[in-house]
């Protein structure tokens, strides 16, 4: 029964009529896959409002913050008065696989911030960081401090060996094979990506599926379950030197926490963020551990926490994320 279960919830979702239609905003700048895109543009007041740079996780399809029409993080700041400009990173093309970590921050960030603050009419705006990309944002927020007012960390990695007696025995073991597959293809394709993130819960697959099969296909719980699992399969391939930098000086290294992670040349030392700073540590977060979150926010002198009672996509799109992580968020930049 409960493989029955299973490969019905698997041909339900296959066969959904779920479809994403909502359109993107304006682009307001591009290099090479990277975009700037302007959701001042899907609410009246928004246009007017203080400009905030929204920046995803370089791992995932940025629409994570704007699934739905009724689930969309962006479009509730925009419709608060905010003017949000969201870095979509889109699907590297031959180019973009030969990029570091040093041209996502120090050329792509440090551009989307000079259009954002040049927006803003001003010298300094919101910046808000999501997952790898509140990790992101930190570095550009030491790189640029005088154009970050503020700083949002969403559940952002920074302390990756914390309470492990050393780097992951499977990433140590896997190390050689992934070397081969960088060094042939000149990136890390979406598969492996994958893989590594069902790791993390094996039967999650099996057991939201079997949940799924007994859904009304109707119901905006099972659109929602397809709009979700439309965007958990539509990775894209991490550069090369991307991938290297967070498996083996990242997860390896542990070079963050360690104070030996430098973009252009410059380390990135969170102890000189001096903006008032939120940190957002989901209390059910399975994928980015709370400790290795709040180890980073320990290190910024100015930092108030928000705990959503959501884990890490949940507090994004789940059914409680408006009064549990984007009303506390808008009054909390509305403040600063």
């Amino acid at each position: 029964r409960r493989h029955a279960a299973f490969l019905d919830g698997l041909e339900k979702y296959r066969a959904h009529e779920y479809r994403r239609t909502l359109e993107s905003p304006p682009v307001l700048w591009e290099s090479g896959s990277t975009r700037l895109l302007d959701y001042g543009a899907t609410a009246p007041s928004a246009k007017s409002g203080r400009p905030i740079l929204v920046i995803p996780s370089l791992v995932n399809r940025s629409y994570i913050m704007d699934l739905t029409a009724d689930r969309s993080f962006l479009r509730y700041l925009a419709a608060s008065g905010f003017r949000p400009m969201l870095v979509d990173w889109g699907s590297p093309g031959t180019a973009d696989l030969h990029k570091s970590l040093d041209d996502y921050i120090a050329d792509d960030l440090v551009s989307a911030l000079g259009i954002a603050t040049g927006m803003a009419n001003g010298p300094a705006v919101p910046v808000i960081g999501y997952c790898m990309g509140g990790t992101l944002a930190t570095a550009l927020s030491v790189l640029q401090p005088g154009q970050v007012s503020a700083l949002v960390l969403m559940a952002a990695p920074w302390d990756f060996l914390t309470d492990t007696d050393g780097p992951p025995p499977a990433l140590a073991t896997a190390q050689p094979a992934l070397e081969n597959q960088i060094a042939a293809l000149g990136h890390l394709p979406v598969d492996t990506l994958q893989a590594m993130f069902f790791a993390l819960d094996p039967l999650q697959g099996w057991t939201k599926f079997q949940a799924f099969s007994a859904m009304k296909s109707g119901a905006a719980a099972a659109e929602i379950f397809v709009a979700l699992e439309d965007w958990l399969n539509d990775g894209v391939p991490l550069a090369g030197a991307v991938a290297r930098s967070c498996l083996f000086e990242w997860y390896g290294n542990n070079e963050p926490a360690c104070g030996a992670w430098k973009i252009a040349d410059r380390a990135i030392d969170p102890a000189q963020i001096s903006c008032p700073t939120l940190g957002v540590l989901p209390s059910e977060d399975r994928i980015v551990p709370s400790v290795s979150a709040q180890a980073l926010v320990d290190e910024i002198p100015n930092t108030e926490l928000l705990s959503p009672r959501a884990g890490h996509i949940g507090m994004m799109i789940g059914s409680k994320a408006t009064t549990e992580l984007w009303s506390p968020l808008s009054k909390w930049l509305s403040e600063h």
